[in-house]
């Protein structure tokens, strides 16, 4: 059994990597490697969205409920980074999500407008409209307006701190910036009364959208527009290959395993326990960080998170789910030794023993040269040009 879901993983992200690979190479001829695909509104219709997509990307899957538009995204792009959306006016939606960090915040954990820790590391918000599932182990959460409400309104743990005693207060805030109504207006044009909860959130999402990332180092290499140096080259044959075997859970144009799109017609939704705890050897995970068990109660759910997207993945440490390591150096190690062994503490236990560990994770005997040149490798998912594009940036910056 253990090797029949190994063999199909193999056989689904090598398909996976193929077709994202000969995707690439076909549409990255001129145009900066970029694909213009017309989607939700059509057809050279007035207000029409065209996605400017990065080369091998598909288009994403869009609720009908909320279409695209450009105006819409620039209204989120406002709000994402306008700190009055807060209980408090003191934290903004890119107070964890930082452009430069791949819209992460370099926290072990985040920290919410009150000050209350999150028990998770902020994920990156790249490539975001592809996600199936939004979060590290949220398995019902499965569009971004859905997902956008736990931290405006989430009370435990508190992150935005918005709540029915000062929602009023929040929403009038924006409604006195003297941008905001005709903003609204053309956002939603249809509406007479359009600044709400409802398409805050909606412009929000559609903002999230757009945070396309596809121009890396090693994306330039798949159009013949840039090589990989000797080492990046042997990292890339070792992630691809069956002694790392990192493309496992890492495979495909966006480098993970939860993958839709508009034409995405059977869909996986996997999450992993990778061996990272095994607190006194019961399988299980520290409280309040427990993945997947926390939403389905199911024993053998415990420990289990969402792969992340390996994109960006140089900018977005400290890395798991709790942020618990800190390098990329140290992830290999923890990889290449089939999990963790804590040796003391009250989180001591060895994961690697974990009776819920994913078939996929075991000793790889990597040796020092093998682990830098995989880092390398990673390193050259780095997309520069997302972590600075002006069209992603805050609009309240000072010049």
């Amino acid at each position: 059994m253990k090797n029949g879901r190994r063999l199909i993983h193999t056989l689904l992200g090598l398909v996976g990597l193929t077709a994202a690979l000969a995707a690439v190479t076909l549409a990255g001829c001129g145009g900066g490697g970029t694909t213009v695909v017309d989607t939700t509104l059509g057809g050279g219709k007035p207000g029409a969205w065209a996605w400017a997509l990065p080369s091998g990307f598909p288009a994403p899957r869009v609720p009908e409920s909320n279409p695209m538009s450009e105006a819409k995204a620039e209204l989120g792009r406002f709000l994402f980074y306008d700190k009055r959306l807060s209980g408090n006016g003191t934290q903004a939606c890119a107070s964890c999500h930082h452009q430069n960090k791949a819209f992460t915040d370099g926290l072990t954990v985040s920290r919410g407008s009150t000050g209350e820790l999150h028990p998770r590391n902020a994920q990156s918000l790249a490539n975001a409209a592809y996600h199936p599932t939004l979060t590290w182990a949220n398995p019902s959460l499965l569009s971004l307006e859905a997902q956008l409400q736990v931290p405006l309104f989430g009370e435990n743990p508190v992150e935005m701190g918005i709540n029915d005693h000062n929602k009023a207060e929040v929403l009038e805030r924006i409604n006195t910036d003297q941008r905001y109504p005709a903003m609204f207006a053309a956002a939603f044009p249809s509406e007479a009364d359009a600044l709400s909860w409802g398409n805050i959130g909606r412009a929000i999402s559609a903002f999230q959208r757009t945070l396309m990332s596809g121009n890396s180092k090693f994306d330039r290499s798949q159009r013949g527009q840039e090589t990989l140096t000797a080492a990046e080259q042997r990292g890339q044959t070792l992630f691809f290959g069956e002694k790392a075997e990192c493309f496992h859970c890492h495979a495909g144009f966006n480098f993970n395993d939860q993958v839709v799109h508009a034409s995405t017609q059977v869909l996986d939704t996997p999450f992993h326990n990778t061996g990272l705890y095994n607190i006194g050897g019961t399988g299980n995970f520290p409280e309040g960080n427990q993945g997947l068990f926390e939403f389905t109660n199911k024993p053998g759910d415990r420990g289990l998170f969402r792969a992340p997207s390996l994109r960006n993945i140089e900018v977005t440490a400290p890395y798991m789910h709790d942020g618990s390591i800190a390098s990329l150096e140290e992830v290999l190690d923890f990889y290449a030794a089939g999990g963790r062994h804590i040796t003391s503490g009250p989180q001591a236990g060895d994961g690697r023993l974990n009776p819920n560990k994913s078939d996929l994770i075991s000793r790889i005997d990597l040796n020092a040269q093998e682990k830098a040149d995989i880092v390398a490798f990673l390193k050259t998912l780095t997309d520069h040009e997302f972590l600075t594009h002006p069209k992603f940036s805050d609009p309240f910056a000072k010049p």
